[in-house]
């Protein structure tokens, strides 16, 4: 009989469906996703074969579990983070900063797009993060309008263009070259949108 995590069953399902997550992540760093199989992600989980089915049907499942649970999570702390901040531009920064640490985190091992390789139900549900991405960033981009603080503009191609910057590749991972790398793109971003020079 397979180990009970946790006092519960409830308990347990939400233990297991991490252990999957975080086993899928540390896979994807390594391999990439397209070669990964259900099984691979049990086994580096600690799971047996046959148990992971009543969790998960397949890869691309964990997959959408995994990116919404780290989208929930980064959103979570990103409201925290920003409660104690006015500055239309700080706000912007902090958000620029944060998005490249999420960045960073899922820029995973070279191989074919995810677009290419899953099912369009599974790219339909990727989208539904980063569409929640985009929404969150519009709200800011809209309050840093209102104060003067960027130009007027169309949200919703900002927030396209500043995501696409943000994910096109990721931060370098040593000092001093990281720092300088988040700077500039701060910078950049910020000089796009029209910032006023006494921001």
């Amino acid at each position: 009989m397979p180990k009970i995590i946790g006092a519960t069953l409830a308990e347990h399902r939400t233990a297991t469906r991490k252990l999957l997550c975080d086993a899928l992540a540390r896979l994807m760093q390594e391999r990439g996703f397209d070669s990964l199989t259900l099984a691979d992600i049990a086994a580096e989980a600690g799971i047996g074969r046959t148990a992971v089915y009543n969790h998960f049907p397949d890869k691309e499942s964990v997959l959408v579990a995994f990116i919404n649970d780290e989208t929930a999570g980064f959103l979570d702390s990103l409201v925290a983070e920003l409660r104690g901040v006015d500055d239309p531009i700080d706000r912007l920064r902090l958000y620029i900063h944060r998005q490249l640490q999420l960045s960073e985190f899922f820029h995973f091992a070279p191989g074919p797009s995810l677009r290419q390789i899953v099912s369009p139900n599974t790219w339909e549900d990727l989208r539904n993060h980063g569409m929640a991405m985009d929404s969150f960033l519009r709200e800011i981009l809209l309050s840093a309008m209102d104060t003067g603080a960027i130009a007027q503009q169309d949200t919703n191609v900002a927030a396209r263009i500043i995501h696409s910057v943000l994910t096109g590749r990721p931060a370098p991972s040593l000092e001093p070259g990281r720092s300088e790398f988040i700077r500039a793109t701060e910078e950049f971003v910020l000089r796009g949108l029209g910032a006023t020079p006494a921001n």
